[in-house]
């Protein structure tokens, strides 16, 4: 198996995915908090071109980007599976995650960070791409089928992480009424034990988002 190092921040969605997948996996693994203020030299050592987290190091060697981290873990240690068996399964699992993340999760993140007329047409932004997710888990309890997978280790921001968005932008996105299957998909991933024993306290992740919204709007106000 190997020696296997995790360089990353607890309230950071991207990293808590990687721990979540080492923990379906079972692989023993060393916890190296990082202080984003005050990157480690070994961070800068081992992710030079990004200088981010999360980094996995296994057997010395880094591994920078969390969806690369899912699939070298996932092509790596057998036991669980994450991504699916068939190649055209596995291509669409790929394709959603990539829009989850860059359509979805950073579409949020704008609509918490946005201010009056500009928030109100970032939600609905937002909204319409969580939409498009939900009818990826039509009929099925996880994007997975009956068990979790790729996908939903990827979406797993949801039922924690956007909670602490809407509080911090002061806004709603997510609710049985306007997302009735994502937010039944939610309730039953945050129920898996190996996820709902590895979540962040909401109160740090809310100071995680706050700093960086407020960091956000300062950047804004100077220009």
């Amino acid at each position: 198996m190997g020696h296997v190092k995790l360089l990353a921040t607890s309230s950071s969605p991207p990293c808590r995915r990687i721990e979540w997948a080492l923990k379906l996996k079972g692989v023993e693994y060393e916890y190296i908090e990082e202080d984003l203020a005050n990157k480690s030299p070994l961070l800068l050592q081992c992710n030079p071109v990004h200088k981010k987290v999360p980094v996995l190091i296994h057997d010395e060697k880094p591994i920078a980007e969390s969806f690369v981290i899912l699939e070298y873990i996932d092509e790596s240690w057998e036991g669980y599976p994450l991504l699916p068996v068939d190649p055209y399964q596995r291509a669409m699992a790929r394709f959603w995650a990539k829009f989850a993340d860059e359509k979805s999760l950073i579409g949020v993140w704008q609509a918490c960070c946005a201010q009056g007329e500009e928030q109100e047409k970032a939600v609905e932004s937002a909204l319409e791409t969580l939409k498009i997710l939900e009818k990826k888990v039509e009929g099925k309890k996880f994007f997975g089928g009956e068990k979790i997978g790729f996908l939903d280790i990827v979406m797993g921001w949801i039922p924690l992480w956007l909670n602490a968005l809407e509080e911090v932008g002061g806004m709603k996105l997510l609710d049985a009424e306007s997302l009735p299957l994502l937010h039944e998909w939610s309730q039953n991933f945050i129920q898996v034990p190996v996820i709902k024993e590895n979540l962040p306290p909401k109160e740090k992740v809310i100071s995680y988002f706050q700093f960086g919204r407020d960091y956000m709007l300062s950047l804004a106000a100077n220009k």
